[in-house]
């Protein structure tokens, strides 16, 4: 018998069904008809183009970033609570306080505020709350973005919510939650599905009902929610509707544009804002309006 073109101490009886060369067991693997040697295998996965999404990502079905979005965000409420002494109510401690989006503090300076407080919910209600929507939104939609992509859209989202309650929210009021950037993934859905040319109905009546619940129920942020959603819908078209010849230099280029628009928003709101600042924190005396 002859050798196999891999093992010339092994004499076969077996053949590679597309390039006919002698082969071990060991050097063969199962195809769709027949057996292929580990060469042919090889120059397949080179020569054959790898199938993508509409969005140009590498077709997945398991969800990695929207597991890790939830236990972080799981994490900072288990040590806002610790920190607090109250597992079900957080908002007593520090840590809380100097992460919230208080549009005056960041005006101070506080900088990080818009966007750590996209990491901070108050209370385990809210928690469980913007974590379900999370799952039940965002698993599908990483599958069709692909986690880098979908990363994008989640915190351009988050930033969106902030600078819609930093342009236009209660200067004293403090603004946590992870709602601007879930109501960023329900813009990006309502999008993917247009591309898709799926049914829109379910989507604009779960959308529908949720800013329904945001104008009628206090304390929840319509301005974040706003934001959010309009941030996340725009990204979305620009990742899905990107020219496929130059796909990947289109959407880099246009989610660069949202973020420098958004921080083009928050620089230029942070200059309106520097006077009543300085008149409103005990930093007046350094700003010469105090005395």
């Amino acid at each position: 018998m002859p050798a196999c073109v891999r093992h010339p101490d092994r004499p076969t009886g077996l053949r590679c069904t597309r390039c006919h060369r002698p082969a071990c067991p060991e050097c063969l693997r199962d195809a769709s008809v027949g057996q292929h040697c580990v060469d042919c295998v090889a120059e397949a996965k080179r020569t054959t183009r790898e199938p993508v999404t509409v969005a140009g990502a590498r077709v997945s079905t398991t969800p990695v970033v929207v597991p890790a979005l939830i236990g972080l965000n799981v994490l900072v409420y288990v040590v806002t609570a610790a920190l607090a002494g109250n597992l079900m109510q957080n908002t007593g401690s520090g840590f809380f306080q100097s992460w919230t989006l208080v549009p005056m503090y960041t005006a101070d300076g506080d900088w990080w505020r818009i966007l750590t407080s996209g990491f901070l919910h108050i209370g385990a209600v809210h928690l469980l709350m913007n974590m379900l929507a999370l799952w039940v939104l965002g698993r599908d939609l990483e599958v069709v973005f692909g986690w880098l992509r979908f990363i994008a859209v989640y915190l351009l989202s988050l930033l969106g919510g902030s600078a819609a309650v930093f342009l236009m929210g209660d200067m004293a009021q403090p603004v946590a939650g992870a709602s601007g950037a879930v109501y960023g993934l329900m813009g990006a859905i309502a999008v993917a599905a247009v591309r898709l040319k799926l049914n829109l109905r379910p989507i604009l009546v779960v959308i529908a009902v949720n800013v329904i619940i945001s104008v009628t129920i206090p304390g929840i942020s319509l301005l974040g929610h706003l934001g959010g959603i309009v941030v996340g819908a725009l990204t979305s078209a620009a990742l899905l509707y990107a020219p496929a010849k130059r796909r990947t230099t289109w959407q880099l280029t246009a989610l660069l544009g949202v973020f420098v628009l958004i921080a083009a928003l928050f620089v230029t709101r942070d200059l309106q804002l520097a006077d009543l600042v300085c008149r409103m924190t005990a930093n007046g005396r350094a700003c010469g309006v105090l005395g």
